[in-house]
């Protein structure tokens, strides 16, 4: 596991929902604190590796059923992002 893949896990073990919710309207991807629960309950609870494509669309998929399909193509959007530019 590289740094990057260290430091989203360790960012996701201590972030709370308000945080997720307010960190999602900077990027123009706006949730709910409830909807910020339940994604940080799937990723809590599931080890996700977003850097891992096959996993990466599994998340989205889930995400898309959390919040809608609109947000999630944005949110894989903004991983394909962060995962060239590590």
């Amino acid at each position: 596991m590289n740094f990057y893949q260290q430091l989203v896990k360790q960012k996701l073990k201590t972030i709370t929902p308000e945080e997720l919710a307010a960190y999602s309207r900077d990027y123009g991807l706006p949730i709910t604190v409830s909807q910020a629960k339940k994604i940080l309950h799937l990723a809590r609870t599931n080890d996700i590796n977003v850097f891992d494509p096959q996993e990466r669309k599994k998340w989205v998929r889930e995400l898309a059923k959390i919040t809608s399909p609109e947000i999630a193509k944005k949110a894989n959007e903004l991983f394909l992002q962060f995962v060239q530019k590590k």
